[in-house]
């Protein structure tokens, strides 16, 4: 399909550069079937879904991925978005002309790594010195890796710390928050559970390239990055049990769903999962794990409204991506919310 067919324009007001305090008090647009749109707050949810219904998250932890260093003279940049091993990540650098193969870059707090290996796609693998895990030396000389619509805008600070975390976060490894369980708050998860709604996780490793613009002019020539996921063998059975006797599998998040997507084979069984992804969603799909989704609003032609066009219809997306807009939603990471119930 034709990438502009997922364009549309956003008025740069609309993008949150802050997250709604507090969290649950965001807005959330409902798109249900062919029915009219209707504006509430993510604190209807509860009400919105069924008992006997499960809402899959993702309990990946955002690392401060964002690096800057020196090689000689000349400043680098590096945002780490896929793990390779204990020593080793994929990159996207800044000032990449810079580098060749071997070059070392001496990163703040006296880290460094070696330039291995430069990618098709323009990234490199680096590789950490040292014998401490990368996420233990991130800690001492990363920052977090907010969004470059964020970050454009205004520094990061000390409130993105937690802003940028879920309630959910317990697996390091993520570059970019699974951000529509930002809104979730402990009051929210206890209304939640006093629906008879159950709660479920998994673990998607977000990586940076999931939120990137599509260049492609056509989607059967864009590649996704692979991110890294699992599913637990007990979680996959609770799924499969829920849907059995009619309960609904809402993913909160793109990535929630993509992963429950990749373990379901044709039968509509949820397979347990560990390892990479690179599923890409696009209309024509036909859903075998999900009955929903809730997730935020995405940026123009990227492969996240592609995926929610798929879900929903490309037309209706569209529509309702202008109510949003004419309505005065907030948009991308730190933006409103909505839920797309298909029939």
């Amino acid at each position: 399909m034709r990438v502009d067919l997922f364009d549309f324009e956003l008025p740069p007001e609309n993008i949150a550069l802050r997250p709604a305090r507090p969290r649950d008090s965001a807005r959330m647009l409902l798109v249900e079937g062919d029915r009219p749109f209707e504006d509430l707050t993510v604190r209807d949810l509860p009400r919105l879904l069924r008992s006997g219904d499960v809402l899959v998250f993702n309990d990946t932890r955002v690392i401060p991925a964002q690096l800057e260093g020196q090689r000689g003279e000349a400043r680098i940049g590096a945002t780490l978005h896929k793990r390779i091993d204990l020593r080793r990540w994929q990159a996207f650098v800044r000032n990449a002309k810079r580098l060749r193969e071997g070059d070392v870059v001496a990163f703040p707090a006296n880290v460094s790594a070696t330039a291995e290996v430069r990618h098709d796609d323009g990234s490199w693998t680096l590789a950490f010195a040292g014998e401490e895990p990368v996420e233990v030396l991130l800690e001492r000389a990363g920052r977090m890796p907010l969004p470059p619509y964020i970050a454009g805008k205004r520094p990061t600070d000390s409130a993105d710390l937690e802003d940028y975390q879920t309630i959910f976060a317990n697996e390091a490894g993520a570059v970019a928050a699974p951000t529509a369980a930002l809104h979730f708050t402990a009051e929210l998860l206890a209304a939640i559970d006093e629906a008879g709604i159950a709660r479920e996780t998994l673990t998607l490793h977000v990586g940076a390239g999931t939120f990137l613009p599509v260049k492609a002019e056509d989607t059967d020539d864009h590649a996704m990055h692979a991110e890294w996921g699992r599913i637990e063998p007990e979680t996959a059975a609770r799924l499969n049990a829920a849907r059995a006797v009619g309960g609904r599998i809402i993913a909160v998040g793109t990535t929630s769903l993509r992963l429950l997507e990749s373990a379901t084979g044709e039968d509509g069984i949820i397979q347990p999962f560990a390892g990479d992804t690179s599923i890409f969603i696009t209309p024509g799909y036909r859903f075998r794990a999900i009955d929903g989704l809730m997730t935020n609003f995405h940026l123009p032609k990227s492969t996240l409204f592609m995926l929610v066009s798929a879900l929903m219809g490309r037309e209706r997306m569209q529509r309702a991506y202008r109510h949003a807009i004419e309505q005065g939603y907030r948009f991308y990471s730190y933006g409103d919310s909505s839920l797309l119930l298909p029939d």
